[in-house]
Parts: C-alpha cells; structure tokens; sequence
C-alpha cells in the first residue's frame, strides 16, 4: 500500500469562495458571483484562513489584496478544486457509463446532434441542461455536465476545447434606430453607442470589441449576463448589442432588429469536455455534432474543427 499523505482538515466550498474572492478581488462582486452576502463571504474567508494557519488577503484602500501567502494558496485552490472535480465526474462516469448530460447555452440548437446519439445508443440515458453564458466551465469542472456547445471566450484550464463552426456577428437596435434596416454597419457606425457589459474582461474584450483602434472602450451599457436581457435593453434604449446572428433573433419581438457587423471577428461555437475526457458517450456526441451542428455555419469538409486564433 502506497504511503498516505497526511491528513489535511480542509473545506472546499471554503476554497471555492476563497478562489473567486481572488478571481475578483472585490468582496462584493465575489459574494454576487457566489450568490451569497458580503458578511458571510468575510466568515467563509476567515474559516479558511483558521485552517490555513496564515492570513490570505488583506482589505485596503484598494480593495482586496492577497498577501504573499495568498498568492500561493491561490494557485493551489485552484488545483484542489479541478481535482477534486474531475475524481467525482470520472468516478460518476465508471458507475454510470450509459449516462450524459449536454450542456448548452441560450441560442445554439443541440437537438439534432441529441437525437442521432439517442438513436447510435437507445439503451444510454441523454439528458441536456441549458447553462447561462458563464456556467460551462464551472459546469464541467464540477461535473454537471459532461460535454458543453458553448462560444468563445471562455476559460480554457482543465478542458478541451475545439470549434464546431463560426457565426457572424450583428448588431441588435431597437426597430426604430437610426441604423435599422441598413444592409451593414462597422465599428464606426456604433462607436458611441452604449453595449451592455459583464464581470468578465474576457467578454467585454470580444463582444464590446475593446480596446478599439482609437485606443477608447465602448460607451457603457447596463450590466447584464444573460441575452434576453441585453434583447430587453435593447428594446428599452437603454443600449445597443452586439449578438451571433441567427435565423431566429428577427422572430422574438417586432420591437428589436439586427443589422450584419462588418470587419469584426466571427463569433466561434465550441464543444468543449473535460480534459483526458474517456466516456464514449461524449467522444461520439463530438463526433455527432461536427455532422450534424453547424446550423447556418460552414461545415469543414474535413469534419474536424478549425482552431482559433483565440485558442492558441
């Protein structure tokens, strides 16, 4: 028998907490993204460092601000929380190997890719789950999901990621705007417009389209996350927004339309699963949605995803 380490007494729901507190560095904005209050994160955190032994961070003028302790236990966080995601996702799959749960976001269709796996393995349980935009990671690190269709950017550590298909990218504007029923527009044409923003540097980057050439960012708009709250922003004037085209955003309210945005990056669709991923079931759902997902999408003749440049 393999020596054992010694035993560490150790919460991880505390270590959750603590490393998106050090994601944020903002106690507010950490407890909003734990959905829990600013005085029971201050508690979780000083359980934490209680176990610990150190103190971790340091409130200031500044905000929060990790102590030379903190720095490293933040990495180590981390890598308890992946690990101990992926012993219970892989442990789950060798009791259940006839079992997935697809995980997908608001505006990309799964269900022929769900339909063809259902009818490759009838006796498999395949099941799907919708997931806001900033839940695949989270999602399939803990073992919620098995396999996320998802868009660029998202975190990349501790998963495999490929893409399916790009999408270009519109402007939705109330039907009444100035740019409404204009074939396209740029940039330029919406440089002072106000985009709704997110907590997430990442996404503002891609979607508000920062930092722009005149080194400027984008007017801000309301914070919101979900689409069919920036659609309801839209609709309000309260903002414009920059969306993947799809066949369907013209069908959901005469009040809202969408206008082609020239000369920007396509948005990229994804299939993404944990890394050294082994169930079957997602290693043939990938196989199936690259045949039958890229709706409205070029399809790569070779069946294989093209990698993008936001990837590499």
């Amino acid at each position: 028998m393999h020596d054992l380490p010694p035993l560490v007494d150790m919460d991880l729901r505390l270590v959750r907490s603590f490393a998106v507190l050090a994601h944020h560095r903002h106690f507010g904005r950490a407890a909003e993204a734990l959905h829990s209050t600013q005085p029971a994160l201050s508690r979780q955190i000083s359980r934490l460092e209680q176990q610990v032994g150190v103190r971790l961070l340091e409130r200031s003028s500044r905000g929060t601000v990790l102590t030379e302790a903190g720095k490293v236990f933040e990495s180590f966080a981390l890598d308890m929380l992946r690990s101990a995601s992926n012993a219970l996702a892989q442990t789950r799959a060798v009791e259940s190997p006839s079992r997935i749960t697809i995980g997908y976001i608001t505006n990309i269709i799964v269900t022929p890719a769900v339909r063809a796996l259902r009818r490759l393995y009838p006796e498999a349980e395949v099941h799907t789950q919708h997931l806001t935009c900033d839940r695949p990671p989270s999602a399939l690190l803990q073992g919620d999901v098995d396999v996320v269709l998802g868009r660029l950017p998202l975190p990349l550590e501790g998963l495999e990621v490929s893409v399916l298909y790009d999408e270009p990218r519109v402007v939705l504007v109330p039907a009444d705007h100035r740019l409404a029923g204009k074939e396209s527009v740029t940039i330029d044409d919406i440089v002072d417009e106000p985009l709704p923003r997110t907590l997430d540097p990442a996404w503002n980057a891609f979607w508000r389209m920062e930092p722009r050439s005149d080194g400027k960012p984008a007017p801000d708009g309301p914070l919101i996350d979900d689409l069919e709250d920036r659609i309801e922003s839209v609709a309000a004037g309260e903002s414009l927004a920059v969306v993947p085209a799809s066949p369907y955003l013209n069908r959901l309210r005469p009040d809202v339309t969408s206008v082609p945005l020239h000369g920007v990056e396509p948005s990229h669709v994804v299939i993404a699963t944990r890394a050294q991923e082994s169930s079957h079931l997602v290693r043939a759902f990938e196989t199936l949605a690259r045949t039958y997902l890229p709706v409205g999408g070029p399809r790569n003749p070779s069946g294989s995803s093209r990698p993008s440049p936001a990837m590499q």
